[in-house]
């Protein structure tokens, strides 16, 4: 570095533009983090704990939103003690403080998100089999129903779906009917069966990518946490 550059970087002008620099990095910094703060409050109302879709859409909005604290942290760390307002040191202090209970929170959420996986995919797998078992019980009665209807009754139930006997034997209306059902029930646990596979797939998706940014967001506001531990005395 040339004698005119060294001249140039120790001069008063250089010095108020570095510290005005800093200053609005670290205003912006605080404007993050405040704003963060008014969504995370608006995330927890209404709160609805111990409720497992509740809890597994919360953590996950809070992984989502989670770069905005951290770079707002970031910034606010900036410069470390240089060119400090003395009211800045004991919030400082205390967001330093902060990033290790948030470290702390982030952790605490991958058990709280794995628990929330299992229980919404039971409740997942209870819902679908509910609606299949009343699906197929219909279907099952249907079935019962054409089994055992004489013709008339076979050609008043066609004519209630718009439909008629139209010359056709009955028996012959009557066993293409019951096939069909046959096949509907068939259909009816195959779809279960791929809706079930779906939602687990996707929720194993969603869960893994939650989980996996909270452990990363952990290991970050650990880190912000050692990193300043300038703030703390």
């Amino acid at each position: 570095m040339t004698k005119s550059k060294i001249e140039k970087l120790n001069s008063p002008q250089f010095v108020l533009t570095q510290e005005s620099s800093l200053a609005i990095l670290r205003s912006l910094g605080y404007g993050l983090l405040i704003l963060s703060l008014f969504d995370w409050v608006a995330m927890f109302i209404p709160s609805n704990f111990f409720n497992p879709a509740w809890e597994f859409q919360t953590i996950g909005a809070i992984v989502e939103r989670v770069p905005v604290p951290l770079i707002g942290l970031a910034l606010v760390f900036y410069g470390e003690l240089h060119s400090r307002n003395r009211w800045e040191f004991p919030i400082l202090k205390l967001l330093s403080w902060l990033t290790l209970l948030l470290g702390a929170l982030f952790l605490l959420m991958i058990p709280l998100g794995v628990s929330n996986t299992i229980r919404l995919n039971k409740e997942n797998v209870a819902q679908i089999n509910n609606i299949s078992t009343q699906q197929i019980s219909r279907a099952e009665q249907l079935h019962q129903k054409l089994s055992q209807a004489t013709p008339e009754q076979l050609d008043n139930l066609l004519k209630s779906r718009g439909g008629s006997l139209y010359g056709k034997k009955p028996e012959e209306v009557k066993n293409e009917l019951l096939s069909q059902v046959s096949k509907a029930k068939a259909q009816i646990k195959d779809q279960a069966e791929t809706t079930q596979s779906l939602r687990g797939l996707n929720l194993i998706k969603t869960s893994t990518k939650w989980i996996l940014g909270a452990l990363v967001s952990a290991f970050l506001f650990f880190g912000l946490w050692k990193g300043t531990d300038w703030a703390r005395f």
